[in-house]
């Protein structure tokens, strides 16, 4: 790899093990083997070098879930709820895995709002994000139809944000598959209690 590849994959390594705001980039030079002149040339700063790096490890994370989708572990050809069931289960099953991923998203978030050229690196990336998650979890290709995919996309979005804080806070408390399936069939009015009912009268 030249310079630009090696200071991309050390920042990326650095984010991982120091987080935004406590990695360096004299951090960066020394987990790269380049120099601080690199930085500059490559990027234009190290600020701009992080945001890239934070933005691939995101898009690692969902080529991952997309390379579960192809193996067959989302279940296509299942039925709707079983399918959404196996989905989730192999995303709380790596975890243990993509946690620091998760941390450093919250991280990033954390710091919007004091860092206006950080939001507007994540506002495309972030639209982007949904369609990968539409196709990872349910194989809708945003080309073909990309309402759908928009739609679903914005959906998981939530979902797995709010999920994954969970887990971070508290694992033996956080939602299994089996609960989100649960709960999702409780929303939808397919569990036969009341809400079933009051599902049914408003249709």
């Amino acid at each position: 790899m030249g310079h630009r590849e090696d200071l991309l994959e050390g920042a990326k390594r650095c984010l991982l093990e120091k987080g935004y705001a406590r990695t360096t980039a004299r951090d960066i030079v020394a987990e790269s083997g380049t120099n601080l002149a690199s930085i500059g040339y490559h990027y234009g700063s190290k600020e701009a070098l992080l945001n890239l790096a934070f933005l691939k490890l995101t898009e690692e994370w969902g080529d991952a879930v997309a390379e579960g989708r192809d193996k067959g572990a989302v279940g296509e050809g299942l039925p709707p709820l079983e399918r959404f069931e196996r989905g989730w289960a192999g995303v709380i099953d790596s975890y243990e895995r993509s946690r620091p991923v998760w941390k450093l998203q919250m991280e990033i978030v954390s710091r919007i709002d004091s860092d206006p050229e950080l939001q507007k690196a994540l506002a495309g990336p972030q639209l982007e994000g949904r369609k990968g998650l539409a196709e990872g979890f349910l194989g809708i290709d945003e080309n073909a139809d990309p309402e759908r995919a928009r739609l679903a996309g914005t959906f998981y979005q939530a979902l797995l944000a709010g999920v994954m804080v969970q887990w971070m806070v508290d694992p033996e408390t956080a939602p299994s598959a089996k609960d989100l399936t649960e709960g999702l069939k409780i929303v939808m009015g397919l569990d036969g209690g009341e809400g079933a009912e009051g599902a049914q009268g408003a249709s």
